[in-house]
């Protein structure tokens, strides 16, 4: 793993998908504490507007301009989200195929360098070892996340389906592994990982001030590796 070459056994990364218009805000917030993150997008959907309705909230659900792609996520890695966001264990295995390879295609032309990271578009069981098996040996994929949150800091052996940590919205529960994982002895990798969607941090007024909170928290110690989902599973 890459991180451990910086001389560091903790790591700690951030996935969010969608590329909704938060991501700028999300994005200038990980900047003010020196944190990475992985930007999963539908490159078939971008520039698209779209409202949501979540506990009785309009929420908006509008996409980064494909144009403003590259400048919005500078510094930070762009991933494959699929074309157009279908539950994969529901397609044929050619569009699976096409679906990844094409919008993997789409995303590295537009990032201006090759894309290789997935994170499975869908809620519920949205991937299973026969989706990870056609990604792993007909497309340009390396690596794609789910949405199986472990609780656990651990390193895992299948790329194809690696679960995250947890979810940001748990915030409980995220600030609690926070702790623990500062003060963890690291004598082995060990890999605190995040992942969400950043038009969810509007759900309430204070969910974005819960965020910056763990932020301020995790941020800036010496014995953390901070990356992008790349960085630290490549």
């Amino acid at each position: 793993m890459f991180f451990e070459t910086q001389g560091k056994n903790k790591a700690i990364t951030f996935s969010y998908d969608d590329a909704t218009v938060q991501d700028i805000r999300l994005i200038e917030l990980l900047g003010k504490y020196g944190l990475k993150c992985t930007f999963n997008l539908n490159s078939e959907l971008l520039s698209k507007p779209r409202i949501l309705i979540r506990n009785g909230n309009r929420i908006a659900h509008y996409k980064i301009h494909s144009n403003d792609v590259k400048y919005v996520y500078e510094g930070h890695e762009i991933a494959v989200h699929t074309l157009t966001h279908p539950n994969l264990t529901t397609c044929e295995d050619k569009e699976i195929i096409r679906q990844v390879e094409l919008d993997r295609q789409n995303l590295s032309e537009l990032a201006g360098y090759e894309v290789v990271g997935m994170a499975y578009p869908c809620g519920g069981t949205n991937n299973d070892d026969r989706v990870a098996d056609i990604i792993k040996n007909h497309t340009g994929i390396k690596y794609s996340r789910t949405i199986t949150s472990t609780e656990s800091f651990e390193t895992q052996t299948n790329l194809f389906r690696f679960n995250p940590t947890c979810w940001h919205l748990d915030f409980n529960k995220m600030m609690s592994l926070g702790e623990e994982f500062i003060n963890l002895k690291a004598d082995t990798p060990k890999i605190f990982y995040i992942w969400g969607h950043s038009f969810e941090m509007d759900y309430q007024p204070d969910y974005w001030i819960k965020l910056e909170e763990f932020f301020k928290l995790i941020s800036n110690k010496n014995d953390i590796f901070y990356g992008t989902n790349k960085d630290i599973l490549l």
